[in-house]
C-alpha cells in the first residue's frame, strides 16, 4: 500500500486554521477550568459545611458522565431548557469547562489534605490566620504535589477538543475528518493528526515532569 499526502499538502491552510482553534478552545478551557475547579477545590475544602453536600454531588456528577454526553446536552438540550443557544465553540468551551473542572477540584481538594494538619495548627500557633495560612503554607506546598495530575489534566483538555468535531466545531480534528472525506485519503490524514497531536502533547507532559523534578523538595513536608 502506497500513500499519498498530496492531498494534506493542498489543505495545510485549512488544517493550520483549525489547529489554532484546537489552541484556543484548549488554552481557554484549560484557564478557566483551572479558576473554576480550583474555587470549587478550595471551598469544598473550606468553605461552610452545607456547601460542600451541593459540591461533592456536582464534582462526582461530571466525574461520572461521558464528556461527550455532556458536550451534546449543553449544544442540543440546552438552549431547550434555556432558550439560550451558544455557538459550537463556546458551547464546546462551557461543556469542557464544566466537565474538567470537576477534576481539577479534585486535584486541588487532594494536595491540600496531602499536606500534614501539624503544619496548619504550627502556623497557627505562631499567629498566622487561616487566611495566611494557606495562602503561605498549606498552598504552596499543594501546588508542587499537584503538578503531575495537572500535567494530565492539560493532556486530557487538549485531547477531549477532539469531541468537539460532533457539534461542528472546526478544529483540527473536524477538519482532518472534511479533507479525509474530501480526498478519500483517511489512512494519511490520521496518520498526521495523531503525529500533530503528539507533538503538541509530549512536550506539554515532558516539560510538566521537568519542573516538577526541579522544584518536587518544596512540596516534601
Amino acid at each position: 500500500m502506497s500513500l499519498d499526502f498530496t492531498p494534506l499538502f493542498d489543505s495545510w491552510r485549512f488544517l493550520l486554521g483549525g489547529l489554532g482553534l484546537t489552541l484556543g478552545l484548549s488554552a481557554l478551557t484549560i484557564v478557566l477550568s483551572i479558576a473554576f475547579g480550583g474555587a470549587l477545590g478550595l471551598a469544598r475544602c473550606y468553605g461552610p459545611a452545607w456547601l460542600r453536600w451541593p459540591l461533592v454531588f456536582y464534582i462526582d456528577s461530571m466525574r461520572s458522565i461521558p464528556v461527550l454526553v455532556v458536550l451534546i446536552w449543553t449544544y442540543f438540550a440546552l438552549p431547550v431548557v434555556t432558550g439560550i443557544t451558544l455557538p459550537p465553540f463556546w458551547a464546546a468551551t462551557l461543556a469542557l469547562t464544566a466537565h474538567i473542572s470537576a477534576y481539577v477540584a479534585e486535584i486541588i481538594r487532594a494536595g491540600i489534605n496531602s499536606v500534614h494538619a501539624g503544619q496548619e495548627r504550627a502556623a497557627f500557633a505562631l499567629g498566622m490566620s487561616r487566611y495566611r495560612a494557606i495562602r503561605d503554607i498549606i498552598l504552596p506546598q499543594a501546588m508542587v504535589r499537584m503538578l503531575p495530575a495537572f500535567g494530565s489534566i492539560l493532556s486530557i483538555t487538549i485531547k477531549d477538543t477532539a469531541i468537539a468535531a460532533v457539534i461542528a466545531v472546526p478544529e483540527y480534528m473536524n477538519r482532518s475528518q472534511t479533507v479525509a472525506g474530501q480526498s478519500f485519503h483517511p489512512i494519511e490524514v490520521f496518520i498526521v493528526a495523531m503525529v500533530v497531536y503528539f507533538a503538541i502533547l509530549f512536550p506539554v507532559t515532558r516539560a510538566v515532569d521537568m519542573i516538577y523534578a526541579r522544584y518536587a523538595y518544596l512540596g516534601r513536608s
